[in-house]
C-alpha cells in the first residue's frame, strides 16, 4: 500500500513536472526563435542554418527555467493532494513525515545529477555545436540584407550602398567600399548591379561603373562596363568565436587546474592551448563552472522548501499566510542561487564562502523538520 501512495505521488508530480516544463521551454524557445530571425535575415544565413541553430539552443531554455517549474510544480501537487485530503492517507497508513520527506530528498538528489549533466555536458556541447554552425555555414542570402537608401554594414570590412532595387532583384545606384586595413580602402560606384549564383559562389554583378583604389597611399582607378564582386570570401559580423560558455567542462577544469599551478604561471602565455584558458580569463572560467556544478545543488533544498507545507494541515488558520510564506521563499532561493553567479571571485579560496551556502540551507532545512517532526514525538 505504501509503494502503491509514492508511486502515485511519484507519477503526478513527474508527468505535471515534465509536461510543465516542456510547455514553458516551448514557449520561452519560440520567443526567442523570433530574435533569432535576425541570423537569417539581416545575417544571411539559411532557413535550414536557422532552424538548426534555434534548435540547438533549446536544451539552454530547459537548464534555465527547470528549477523555477520544479518547485512550482511541486508546490502545485502538495497543495492538491493536501486540499483533496489524499496526505491524510499517507499518515493513516503509518507513513511518517520524515520518511515522506526522505522519499522526495532521494528523488532530488536525482534530480540534481540530471541537472548537473545537463549543465555540464548537454548545454555546452549543444551551444558549441550552434557556434560551429554559425562558423561554418554559408552566407547565401546577401540579397536579403541589402536595405535601400542605407548604409548596409553586415559584411565584415564591407559597406554597401543601394539607391533603390526593384521587384526583380536589380539594383540602381549602387556604392561599395571595402576597408582592407586602416591605409588600404577600394570605393566601387556602378550605376546597377545585381546578385548572381555561380556553381555555389554568389557575386555581386556591376554595371557601368568605376572604382578607386588607395593601396599605400597610391590611388588609382579605372571603369568598367561589368565586374564581378565576389561576396562568399567575407564573413558577416556574427560572433563565431567559442565563448568561455560553450567550452566543455573537461577542458575548463583541465585549464582551471593549471592556471592554479603556481610553477606555470609565469609562463602561460606560451605554454597553454586551450582556448580561452588565460588569467584574464579565470573569473569568468570560475563562474561558468559554479553554474554548471554547484547552482544545481539548491535543487534538493526548493524541493525541501515546497515540503515545509506537510508540516501544518490546511485547517490551520494561518494555511494560507504560511503557503504565501513558503512560495516566496522558494522563489527567493532559486533567484538567490543564481545571483550568486555575480559574488564568484578568480581565486578558489574566495569561493569556498559561495560553493558551501547550498550546504548550510540544506543543513538548516534538515534541522528544522526534525525539530517540528522528529523531536515532537519524542
Amino acid at each position: 500500500m505504501k509503494k502503491i501512495l509514492f508511486r502515485k505521488i511519484l507519477l503526478d508530480s513527474a508527468y505535471f513536472f515534465f509536461f510543465s516544463l516542456l510547455a514553458t521551454s516551448l514557449i520561452i524557445w519560440i520567443f526567442q526563435a523570433v530574435n533569432y530571425l535576425d541570423i537569417m535575415i539581416e545575417d544571411g544565413r539559411s532557413y535550414i542554418t536557422y532552424i538548426q541553430y534555434t534548435l540547438l539552443n533549446f536544451p539552454k531554455v530547459i537548464s534555465k527555467i527547470l528549477p523555477f517549474v520544479l518547485f512550482f510544480s511541486f508546490m502545485y501537487i502538495i497543495n492538491k493532494y493536501e486540499q483533496n485530503n489524499e496526505l491524510i492517507i499517507f499518515w493513516h497508513i503509518g507513513i511518517h513525515k520524515l520518511q515522506f520527506i526522505k522519499f522526495f530528498f532521494i528523488i532530488s538528489i536525482a534530480l540534481t545529477v540530471l541537472q548537473i549533466f545537463f549543465t555540464s555536458i548537454i548545454v555546452p556541447s549543444s551551444q558549441e555545436l550552434s557556434r560551429n554552425l554559425l562558423r561554418t555555414s554559408d552566407v547565401n542570402f546577401f540579397e536579403s540584407f541589402i536595405k535601400t537608401k542605407k548604409f548596409n554594414d553586415t559584411i565584415k570590412g564591407v559597406t554597401i550602398y543601394v539607391e533603390s532595387k526593384d521587384e526583380e532583384g536589380n539594383l540602381k545606384n549602387i556604392y561599395l567600399e571595402k576597408n582592407t586595413s586602416s591605409e588600404n580602402f577600394q570605393i566601387t560606384y556602378a550605376k546597377r548591379g545585381m546578385f548572381r549564383y555561380n556553381n555555389n559562389i554568389q557575386k555581386l554583378t556591376l554595371y557601368d561603373g568605376e572604382t578607386i583604389s588607395s593601396v599605400n597611399n597610391n590611388i588609382n582607378n579605372f571603369k568598367f562596363s561589368k565586374s564581378d564582386f565576389n561576396l562568399n570570401q567575407f564573413d558577416t559580423r556574427t560572433i563565431t568565436v567559442i565563448k568561455t560558455q560553450e567550452t566543455s567542462s573537461k577542458d575548463l577544469i583541465k585549464c582551471l587546474l593549471n592556471l592554479s599551478n603556481t610553477n606555470t604561471n609565469k609562463n602561460l602565455n606560451n605554454q597553454f592551448f586551450l582556448r580561452n584558458c588565460n588569467l584574464n580569463n579565470l573569473s569568468n572560467i570560475f563562474k561558468e563552472l559554479y553554474k554548471r556544478y554547484i547552482i544545481p545543488l539548491y535543487i534538493p533544498i526548493i524541493i525541501l522548501v515546497a515540503l515545509l507545507l506537510i508540516i501544518t494541515s490546511k485547517e490551520n488558520v494561518n494555511h494560507n499566510k504560511y503557503k504565501i510564506i513558503i512560495y516566496l521563499t522558494g522563489f527567493f532561493l532559486i533567484i538567490f542561487s543564481e545571483t550568486t553567479l555575480r559574488f564568484v571571485e578568480d581565486t578558489m579560496l574566495d569561493n569556498y564562502k559561495l560553493i558551501i551556502i547550498p550546504f548550510i540551507l540544506l543543513f538548516v532545512i534538515i534541522i528544522f523538520f526534525y525539530s517540528k517532526l522528529f523531536f515532537k514525538t519524542q
